[in-house]
């Protein structure tokens, strides 16, 4: 079943009214409100997610009308700890598993690990080093992540389940977030940039640039609790693998401080359209803890 962006949001906006009754003021900034992507955490400090991304798709730009569905989920382990005096380098690693279905089996076989009948495939698939930094020092609220994926999967493609790309990834992640006056709304912007490359022959995306800008706006009923709309857009640029990909995708989410260390992230996002992609949704669950 497909859920519109317009129920998603609606269920959003009710439980911002809810919570906007709350007795909890905003004098006092929590995790969500401080530590978007864009600030590092401080020496002696420790910065975990783990995100947890399914996409699942019925359509796409290949064909007209249904497809056999197809799911691919992908949760990622990233950690990194402040180094020197003045919250401008943090270093990390980031660990990505895969579990991908297709043959029209439901959205939720992703999570069997299963291999049924040459339609599913998972593993650990790929690790990174990963370092981020302040580049100016009066600029803290901007930042670049910059990691090299290293591939751990033996083939892309196995009796036609795709896993993950088989050729390494230099990415790099520009991040910065402008917080209104009144600590109510905050804009966040990123460019994501991965330069893809390899033998052609093994990835389709071998040899090419993706640029990912995106857009972020998050309003604050309280500060445990944030609603936001983000849209994004993505281009493949072809570097001699005569592959060129787009996609344009909008949604929006919640998040919610748990602990004062903890908190929860819920996001949706729509495929509205592109070229030489599929036509999906993505649902999105995240846990960041900062100790």
């Amino acid at each position: 079943m497909r859920v519109s962006t317009k129920t998603i949001f609606s269920i959003v906006f009710f439980c911002s009214i809810i919570s906007g009754f709350a007795q909890d003021s905003l004098q006092h900034k929590s995790n969500i409100q401080q530590y978007t992507p864009s600030k590092l955490v401080g020496k002696g400090q420790y910065d975990v997610k783990w995100f947890n991304n399914l996409y699942t798709q019925t359509k796409s730009t290949f064909t007209d009308g249904t497809e056999p569905r197809q799911t691919f989920f992908t949760s990622t382990l990233e950690g990194y700890t402040g180094v020197g005096t003045n919250k401008r380098w943090n270093i990390g690693a980031i660990l990505e598993f895969r579990s991908n279905v297709i043959g029209d089996r439901s959205a939720a076989d992703v999570f069997k690990f299963d291999g049924e009948n040459n339609t599913a495939r998972s593993g650990l698939t790929s690790i990174a080093p990963s370092v981020k930094f302040v580049p100016i020092a009066s600029v803290s609220n901007f930042s670049i992540q910059s990691s090299f994926f290293i591939p751990l999967v033996d083939n892309e493609t196995e009796n036609g389940v795709f896993l993950d790309q088989k050729g390494y990834i230099w990415q790099n992640r520009f991040f910065y977030d402008y917080t209104f006056p009144g600590d109510k709304w905050q804009l966040f912007s990123e460019i994501n940039s991965e330069l893809s490359f390899g033998d052609k022959e093994e990835s389709f995306a071998n040899n090419s640039l993706n640029l990912t800008p995106g857009l972020f706006l998050s309003y604050f009923p309280s500060s445990k609790f944030t609603v936001l709309a983000l849209a994004q857009h993505s281009q493949r640029l072809d570097l001699g693998n005569n592959f060129a990909q787009d996609f344009t995708a909008i949604g929006g989410g919640a998040k919610y401080q748990l602990t004062s260390a903890l908190n929860l992230e819920l996001l949706y996002t729509d495929f509205v359209r592109g070229s030489n992609t599929g036509l999906g949704q993505t649902f999105n669950l995240g846990l960041r803890g900062i100790f």
